[in-house]
């Protein structure tokens, strides 16, 4: 099997931090895909795709590495409230990363790109409609109310923000981050690192699921 192609040394450009990079990346995604969404939106799927690319950085909830409906499971089984509003956001959180960055590839599953967009499409529906207090509680489920209306185009927008990384196609990204998943690689996690992705243990569901 022939290396996947890997992004030239020179087409790297320095930031001054993660964040910075993929709220440049998010703006001209969403500019391309003629996408609008408010400030607040946006910068959740900055603050996302910030927290996925951090080794040091898990979700606040835990729990990624499991399939999404047994994150669903977990959700509908929680007695805390609180419980429940975190394993919901860590559901949609998960589904919107996944379907952005492997939506190529999840066409080719028994459990599709469709699947992803319900399933996390829902559950920030969910959070949407169950938010209530607090200024901070109002803010926060606009923004999951955008996620969910919009969950299919902010697909597409971070479809383009790993597109933009340039090297790799979805269908060799997956079959790396898989092999990093089953081994270990250390090849298969360079090789992810040059993409512009941070492999990171227990960050994605189990794409079998």
């Amino acid at each position: 099997m022939q290396d996947a192609p890997r992004p030239r040394a020179d087409s790297l450009v320095p930031v001054a931090s993660l964040e910075e990079f993929f709220r440049d990346s998010v703006d001209a995604a969403l500019a391309v895909n003629h996408v609008v969404v408010d400030r607040d939106t946006s910068h959740y799927v900055v603050r996302l795709l910030t927290l996925f690319a951090r080794t040091d950085s898990g979700h606040g909830c835990g729990n990624g590495h499991r399939p999404l409906a047994l994150m669903l499971a977990d959700a509908a089984g929680a007695t805390d409230p609180g419980e429940r509003r975190c394993a919901l956001q860590r559901l949609g959180d998960v589904a919107l990363f996944t379907a952005g960055f492997f939506a190529e590839a999840l066409h080719q599953r028994t459990v599709g790109l469709e699947y992803y967009v319900n399933m996390g499409g829902g559950a920030y529906r969910t959070l949407a409609t169950g938010a209530h207090g607090p200024p901070r509680s109002r803010v926060l489920a606009e923004v999951f109310a955008e996620l969910a209306a919009k969950f299919l185009d902010l697909v597409d927008v971070l479809h383009e923000v790993r597109a933009s990384a340039g090297g790799l196609r979805d269908t060799d990204v997956l079959r790396l981050y898989e092999t990093w998943l089953r081994t270990g690689s250390v090849r298969a996690g360079r090789l992810l690192r040059e993409a512009g992705i941070q492999p990171i243990a227990g960050a994605l569901p189990d794409y079998q699921h």
